[in-house]
């Protein structure tokens, strides 16, 4: 049976209770963010003692549905100051769900550091101050001997940004080879992990159930049909753009679109582009390794298969995974073109437990503010090891880019509500940029990805540059929203809006876990709900339309090739959600 399991870290208890009714159904994204809308004041300190932090599996994680393993986190934002709602695709969630635990609600705050673990029998605490101040992959290893290994468990932690309680922290997962490199890394949700002196929750499902399918045959038929619409778009089929090239196969296309921010967004095209795209990782790979090596499943029944891992010249392994953000955030937008650089970037990132969107966002901005040049790789990995140190200068870095901007004098920050923006520049695509204004969680790409028509022609071709994107950016909002409640990688969404039965798949696979008789008229209605209880949160939080905005250079700069301004009008972004 379905249930929460309540931690108090102040006095380390925990507590199993029955899902209440008024949750019933839902799951992932929407019911982190109805139990913060619910629970947490929406003004109270993100630090404090009254935030709380939340965990919870998708509708479909935990079962054989195709690419489903992701895991939602939520929580207020310490960089935002709003709600906040991260993913990711990892083995924990489903284990999460083995064990019939709909969602864990983190509460209150203890002294020094502790592990929970969590198995069939119940929860337990041990002290876990002695793993703090270290490397991820120097801790993840004695984590797992104590606990059998990374076949028995699942490890949720924090390093040493989220001990510090640093604003771009994120939440870490293990990938399927025990690798700490799975990340809900946006919004600074591991600072919040932090404060509340929680450094990991071990998960074991050994004895436990499976995930208790009301109505297996329509599960089935659902699944089928998500299987089969994956396996065929030519996005994410096997061998296909995602799997040979990994998310990184963006970056010459957004930069042949003019759209590849640069330099800290003062243009849309990258010389080195081609030096750091997913097919240079491609062909670097097989000339160090002597194979082609195509990408890795981030978590268990992905089959996309985006994850890729980058070598060194001497063939053993350097990072993993590049992402494309990581490429561009540590890479373009820093004018650095040497994937070596980029891939000890990404790599102390994963070590340090910070967001690699962010933390690129705020060595741009110190390279604006005069810390280092523009394309100066080695500087940028000393920046990065500042915040792994903890110094006064990482401390500010590990703040993110508006704290930089602000403690270095820099005007020229590229955020939405105190969250840098990723790697689409909205002047000259006019839908994300909408997408960047109106979110409940700051500048966040994943919110409603209309890139996929925008740039890449799903769902029909858009122009990038036509401002008339109002409808565009809602029903994406909305979408996504639910996307983030069945437990299904966002990478679905290629497949879902160009072939109709993979859509139906979706829909039927939940009905067929929950026993509902959902249909596409639901998804809208359940994504409208989501947002419509994060909007409310933010406005108690003292959020306004003002803070809906794009920057204000962006507004007189023009953006090179294009020479285009953000020119999309208040009155128009504040009628998406009206």
């Amino acid at each position: 049976m379905d249930r929460f399991l309540r931690i108090d870290m102040t006095t380390r208890t925990a507590t199993f209770a029955p899902v209440p009714d008024k949750y019933k159904g839902r799951a992932g994204r929407w019911l982190t963010s109805s139990i913060v809308h619910d629970e947490v004041p929406a003004t109270c300190h993100p630090l404090g003692p009254n935030n709380k932090l939340v965990f919870s599996p998708g509708i479909v994680t935990g079962t054989s549905s195709p690419t489903s393993s992701r895991i939602s986190v939520g929580g207020k934002s310490p960089l935002t100051g709003g709600i906040k709602e991260a993913n990711a695709g990892t083995g924990w969630g489903g284990r999460l769900a083995h064990l019939g635990i709909r969602a864990i609600i983190v509460e209150g705050q203890a002294e020094g550091f502790w592990l929970l673990k969590i198995d069939k029998d119940g929860a337990s605490f041990e002290a876990a101050d002695s793993w703090t101040g270290e490397k991820l992959s120097e801790v993840y290893p004695s984590v797992f001997d104590q606990f059998g290994g990374a076949k028995a468990v699942d490890i949720c932690s924090i390093g040493v940004s989220g001990e510090n309680r640093m604003s771009s922290a994120g939440i870490c997962f293990n990938d399927q080879k025990g690798r700490p490199s799975r990340y809900a890394g946006r919004g600074g949700l591991g600072a919040v992990m932090g404060s509340k002196g929680l450094k990991f929750i071990v998960v074991d499902d050994a004895g436990a159930e499976s995930v208790v399918i009301a109505d297996q045959d329509t599960f089935d038929s659902g699944r089928k049909k998500m299987a089969a619409a994956l396996t065929e778009h030519a996005v994410t089929k096997p061998k296909g753009a995602l799997n040979s090239y990994g998310t990184a196969v963006l970056v010459n296309i957004i930069n042949e679109a003019g759209a590849l921010p640069t330099n800290n967004f003062r243009t849309g095209r990258f010389e080195g582009a081609a030096k750091i795209a997913g097919e240079a990782i491609f062909e670097g790979n097989k000339e160090r390794t002597g194979a082609e090596l195509y990408n890795h499943a981030c978590s268990p029944g992905c089959i996309i298969r985006c994850s890729n891992t980058w070598h060194r010249p001497d063939g053993s392994e350097h990072t993993s995974c590049l992402e494309y953000e990581s490429a561009w955030a540590l890479g373009a937008n820093c004018g650095i073109d040497n994937l070596d650089q980029i891939a000890e970037m990404n790599n102390l990132c994963n070590e340090f437990g910070i967001d690699t969107i962010e933390i690129g966002g705020a060595i741009a901005v110190a390279m604006e503010g005069g810390l280092a040049e523009f394309g100066d790789g080695a500087k940028a990995i000393e920046l990065v090891n500042e915040i792994g140190k903890a110094t006064p200068l990482g401390r500010i870095l590990g703040a993110g880019a508006l704290a930089t901007g602000k403690a270095f004098g820099v005007s020229r920050v590229p955020h939405v509500k105190g969250q840098n923006m990723p790697a689409y520049e909205p002047r000259a695509i006019k839908g994300i940029g909408m997408t960047y204004a109106i979110s409940t969680m700051g500048a966040d790409h994943t919110a409603g990805y209309t890139i996929a028509p925008e740039m890449l022609g799903v769902s029909g071709k858009l122009d990038p540059l036509d401002p008339n994107k109002t409808e565009l950016a809602r029903n994406f909002q909305y979408a996504t929203a639910f996307i983030d409640t069945t437990g299904h990688c966002l990478f679905i969404a290629f497949a879902i809006l160009d072939i109709a039965s993979g859509f139906e798949g979706m829909i039927e696979e939940c009905n067929g876990v929950l026993g509902t008789k959902w249909t596409a008229d639901d998804v809208s209605r359940i994504g409208k709900e989501v947002i419509d209880l994060e909007l409310d949160f933010n406005r108690k939080a003292g959020f306004t339309k003002a803070d809906d905005r794009l920057p204000e250079f962006m507004t007189y700069e023009p953006l090179p090739p294009h020479n285009v301004v953000w020119d999309i009008s208040d009155s128009e972004i504040d009628k998406v959600f009206g």
